[in-house]
């Protein structure tokens, strides 16, 4: 391969439901030094498919602050609202796979050939993706959630319906929500396993950690795994770096890319591996998390209480362990000395108090 084919192409991939805090700062501050740091590229999507939580001129409001940070990008922003067409295609081809098939293109190490459980038995085969007519209170009142995240794993109700009537439910207009299944306990592919450039070494369980997830939701909405996986693949994206609380789903992500892959045909054939970095998570004092809902430090509230970008760079800086003291700096002086190994010597998460934010007056 030239050095075309092996170039980092990294993300920022806001939602444009408000403005940037202090939080998305620190997030989309590593995106950019982990691809910038190697001589990669990075990419700007804005993530606007799901439209009822799009606040209006968001999206402008978040390249404004990027640029004022002096974090750019290559190439033009690529919004997901204007991808549905490219969505519907990535779930026609999945709609054509089953479980197996999909098992089978992982190789050796995680297929069987379709219909064969492993054992020299056969099982029926199972479509990869299927409609789910149960409503949120069903989910809930049949599942637990998971400790840590409050992730809730879905029960399988609809997985085992006769393909017939669930069919005949679709075609008398049935509200339903359509899911991609995983591999059942034991069965090849089941076991999802990745490197992580912070935590390290990562093993799901795809049937006990994540279950069969919503790739399109009641509503018609591409859901947050589907369009993400359709996006990394087609825009060429190989370095991913987000919170810690996506880890759980870069195990879905990484099965449904494996569909998007696999069959005659797949639509992603020479994707490249990736590499993914989950970073601490930022709170407040309270222990919230940072967020946009919350109204929790947003770029136009520093603005215009006066801080500088190279206070907030700095701050983000001193977040992410990359220098000793949250004293300004500019993002492209960080360039050099960017390391995952400075970021992953510490993966508590980090908290913002008063006393940090008053490097930002």
């Amino acid at each position: 391969m030239d050095q075309a084919d092996t170039a980092v192409v990294g993300r920022i991939a806001p939602s444009p439901t408000g403005r940037m805090h202090l939080g998305n700062v620190y997030a989309a501050l590593a995106a950019w030094l982990g691809a910038r740091a190697s001589g990669g590229v990075v990419r700007l999507r804005i993530e606007d498919i799901d439209r009822p939580r799009v606040v209006a001129d968001a999206d402008r409001w978040i390249m404004d602050d990027l640029a004022w940070l002096g974090l750019d990008w290559d190439g033009p922003v690529v919004y997901q609202s204007q991808r549905e067409g490219l969505y519907r295609q990535a779930m026609e081809h999945l709609e054509g796979l089953s479980v197996e098939e999909v098992a089978a293109s992982l190789g050796p190490a995680g297929g069987a050939e379709t219909g064969d459980s492993g054992d020299g038995s056969k099982q029926d085969v199972q479509p990869l993706i299927y409609p789910c007519f149960c409503s949120r209170a069903d989910i809930r009142a049949a599942s637990a959630p998971n400790e840590g995240d409050g992730f809730i794993l879905y029960p399988g109700t609809c997985r085992g319906l006769d393909r017939a009537l669930a069919q005949e439910r679709v075609r008398e207009g049935r509200r339903h929500a359509w899911r991609i299944a995983v591999p059942g306990e034991g069965r090849p592919g089941s076991v999802c396993r990745f490197d992580d450039a912070v935590y390290g070494a990562q093993t799901f369980d795809l049937p006990h950690a994540l279950g069969d997830v919503v790739v399109v939701r009641s509503d018609g909405i591409v859901s947050y795994q589907l369009a993400v996986s359709v996006d990394d693949l087609e825009m060429g994206v190989n370095q991913v770096v987000r919170g810690r609380d996506l880890l759980r789903s870069t195990g879905i992500q990484l099965w449904i890319r494996q569909g998007l892959q696999a069959g005659a045909g797949g639509d992603f054939k020479q994707a490249q591996p990736v590499s993914w970095a989950h970073l601490p998570l930022v709170d407040g004092a309270d222990g919230r998390r940072l967020s946009k809902r919350f109204g929790s430090l947003d770029l136009g509230t520093l603005r215009d209480r006066g801080s500088s970008p190279q206070q907030v760079v700095g701050l983000c800086a001193w977040l992410l362990g990359l220098v000793p003291r949250a004293e300004p700096v500019e993002a492209a002086s960080l360039v050099e000395r960017f390391e995952w190994s400075a970021v992953a010597a510490d993966r508590q998460d980090r908290v913002v108090d008063e006393e940090l934010l008053s490097v930002l007056a």
